[in-house]
């Protein structure tokens, strides 16, 4: 079994931190020290993504089994965790499978339901990068402009771009299986699964990804869930609007 790769910083309660599809620790590194003032927090790169360790395999359970994994490697008793998106998705699983592991779950912008695909665009902009040809971050930027309009989101996938060796650059996440995985990650959190503990989700005013309609949901698979609306932000919500975001969090894991 491979360790995932994470950043520790701080001491208390244990807090874990998941990033999104395509993302990385180094994405939440300033919240994450604030975050360290008051708790152990743990950064982790899930796997395919950041430092972590590549594979063919790629699912939400396998996910939930490299966390274990790492929990008990650590000799870590019960944990906060906090997941955006995709990670939201592994916190969410990760909580009703393992319930006496978790403290309270957190959970940025994604329900618990199923999700069509919508991410073809920015994996065929990314299969086009030829690190062969292309010899800079500038160019891989390029080259994603004729797929995706969004200057952040260029932004936040060329941070993925690093020296691999000399002179050859590459990217972090690993793009042959999450393409080959793309349906993984929609799927829904399967039926008849509770956690029973003390939930948050918080979602982008301006972010579609949980609607009004899904409260029936989520109340189903976490009845003791509060969802709260942060403003002005949207799917990138900690990004967007990191004060807000931060205060709602810590004022619920104080309760």
């Amino acid at each position: 079994m491979n360790l995932l790769h994470s950043k520790i910083a701080g001491s208390g309660e244990p807090l874990f931190i998941l990033h999104g599809f395509f993302g990385m620790s180094d994405n939440w590194k300033t919240l994450g020290n604030k975050f360290s003032e008051n708790y152990e927090v743990h950064l982790i790169d899930q796997r395919n993504h950041g430092r972590s360790f590549h594979s063919d395999e790629f699912s939400y359970e396998l996910l939930v089994e490299d966390l274990l994994y790492y929990i008990d490697y650590y000799e870590l008793g019960r944990i906060n965790i906090l997941g955006h998106s995709m990670g939201g998705k592994t916190a969410m699983l990760f909580a009703v499978t393992y319930p006496d592991k978790v403290a309270s779950l957190i959970v940025a912008d994604i329900a618990p339901k199923f999700y069509p695909r919508h991410h073809d665009l920015i994996l065929e902009g990314l299969s086009k990068v030829d690190f062969s040809l292309h010899k800079s971050r500038n160019e891989v930027d390029k080259v994603l402009q004729d797929y995706i309009p969004e200057f952040n989101i260029r932004q936040f996938l060329v941070r993925n771009v690093y020296w691999e060796s000399k002179g050859h650059l590459s990217f972090r996440f690993n793009l042959e299986s999450l393409i080959e995985n793309i349906d993984e990650i929609g799927m829904v959190l399967p039926s008849l699964t509770v956690f029973e503990g003390k939930t948050l989700f918080l979602k982008g005013e301006n972010s579609g990804y949980i609607s009004d309609d899904d409260a029936t949901l989520i109340e189903a698979h976490f009845p003791k869930s509060e969802i709260i609306t942060v403003k002005n932000a949207g799917h990138w919500l900690h990004a967007e609007n990191p004060n807000d975001f931060y205060d709602y969090i810590v004022s619920f894991l104080r309760k």
